[in-house]
């Protein structure tokens, strides 16, 4: 996942918006507390995010992959005042944590928890979105994908996350490794499928950016 040297991480960190004090404290109880604390987006992704979503406003978001909730934090910072954030996860065991730190937020009232499989979920959401960050299992991307693009409003945005796969999208591909076989279907579906315009961004473990047309 580290491309650049540490000391370049450092320096683009410091050189970068502060982290805000809720995060702090969310980043360094998920490393306490959580299994897999690498999932989380961290201090630069996280700005990112929220620059982005500070540029586009969103009024509807939708994340699939909450894990611990910084990333859906970082989004909402740009969200409209009378906005909503849907976010989707598996794993029961994280939506108090979670809940813990929406609500300690500005946002609480306005971020909707999905427990269960994104597949299923995704259909019975009658709505349309401005921005959508895809961070969930890999070997579902395009299938989030399409049931995604028919409910995103014009111009609206799509972050796909960790589509460089810690550099394995370039490497000889095992035959069982199915998340980079899935990963580079999909790198090549975002920059051919007519119906968005994509650049990707060799941002921490690679982020694409996706404009529906």
């Amino acid at each position: 996942m580290h491309f650049l040297s540490e000391d370049l991480e450092i320096y683009i960190e410091n050189h970068s918006q502060n982290e805000p004090e809720l995060l702090a404290q969310l980043n360094k109880e998920t490393y306490q507390k959580i299994l897999l604390p690498r999932m989380l987006s961290g201090h630069f992704q996280g700005r990112v995010l929220s620059m982005l979503s500070k540029l586009i406003r969103p009024a509807t978001i939708l994340e699939i992959g909450t894990y611990t909730g910084y990333s859906a934090l970082c989004l909402c910072e740009g969200m409209q005042e009378n906005g909503f954030l849907h976010t989707i996860d598996i794993k029961e065991e994280l939506v108090d944590f979670q809940r813990k730190y929406f609500d300690k937020s500005p946002w609480g009232n306005q971020i909707v928890q999905h427990l269960g499989e994104a597949l299923d979920i995704i259909p019975n959401l009658d709505l349309k979105f401005d921005l959508v960050f895809i961070d969930a299992d890999k070997e579902n991307y395009i299938h989030y994908f399409n049931l995604i693009v028919p409910k995103m409003n014009k111009g609206g945005i799509i972050l796909s996350d960790n589509v460089l796969w810690s550099g394995k999208v370039v490497e000889e591909v095992h035959p069982n490794d199915i998340s980079t076989k899935v990963l580079l279907e999909y790198n090549q579906l975002l920059n051919t499928d007519t119906r968005v315009e994509s650049v990707l961004l060799p941002i921490r473990d690679g982020l694409t950016v996706s404009r529906v047309l």
